[in-house]
């Protein structure tokens, strides 16, 4: 008689338990980076953007450096620094209109600064002044300092006008417009040569012709304005002083 079915499950071999399975290590702690919160990283970089109110972007900087912020000309310091700017570099007396026109600003505005940098000048007895001559504006060394400046661009050589130069030009200055012709006759020479060292230096000019004798007239010119500091040719001194009175002329017409 066969045995029973539970004797045979009983001697069967035990089978073997399941191999244990390994638990996946826990993660290791996120670093402070990873686990700083956005919201707070944003407040940390406003706060770094406000630390200091003072200090511009650096976008600002570079502007600055690179001379990109323009200067506001409707603040009067900035205005008369323009000006000064444009004095500096021209060659030419410069009128106010010229001025206020390539700053765009009301020319009273451009006269008043001007006038301010005039005072200036003179009140801190600056090397440099400003002198409204030829009808413009123009920055010249100031005639304290003048020995000091000749002194430095000549060194020794001074390239004057010769003494028939300077009395040929003074002709000129006093009876314009003139002929060669009678700028010869009052000087009781010719004049040829000197008629053309003035032109090329650009103290006279051709201004039209004679209508009598169809010679050329002669003048001076802005340039004479500007190297003797006038205005106009109504501020030339009087030659009333410089003339012999009539009894000198008497005595000598007699002695003749």
């Amino acid at each position: 008689m066969d045995e029973p079915a539970g004797d045979e499950r009983s001697a069967q071999p035990e089978s073997a338990p399941p191999e244990a399975i390994p638990r996946p290590e826990p993660p290791s702690p996120p670093s402070p980076v990873e686990v700083l919160d956005p919201a707070a990283a944003d407040h940390l970089v406003d706060n770094s953007a406000n630390q200091d109110d003072d200090v511009p972007p650096h976008r600002d900087l570079d502007e600055a450096a690179s001379g990109d912020v323009e200067t506001d000309l409707a603040d009067p310091a900035g205005l008369r620094s323009a000006v000064e700017a444009i004095l500096l570099v021209v060659d030419t007396p410069v009128t106010p209109v010229l001025i206020a026109q390539v700053l765009d600003r009301p020319v009273g505005e451009v006269e008043a600064a001007l006038e301010t940098l005039r005072v200036e000048y003179d009140e801190q007895r600056r090397g440099i002044d400003l002198r409204e001559v030829a009808g413009g504006w123009r920055l010249y060394t100031r005639a304290d300092f003048a020995q000091y400046v000749e002194r430095f661009l000549l060194d020794g050589q001074q390239a004057r006008l010769t003494q028939a130069a300077l009395e040929t030009l003074a002709v000129i200055a006093y009876r314009q417009p003139v002929t060669r012709s009678r700028v010869s006759g009052i000087r009781g020479v010719n004049v040829d040569g000197v008629m053309r060292t003035l032109l090329n230096r650009g103290l006279i000019e051709e201004c039209g012709t004679d209508p009598q004798t169809g010679g050329a007239l002669f003048r001076t010119t802005q340039l004479f304005l500007e190297k003797l500091g006038l205005r106009s040719l109504d501020e030339l001194p009087s030659l009333a002083p410089l003339l012999p009175d009539t009894a000198q002329l008497d005595d000598v017409a007699l002695s003749t």
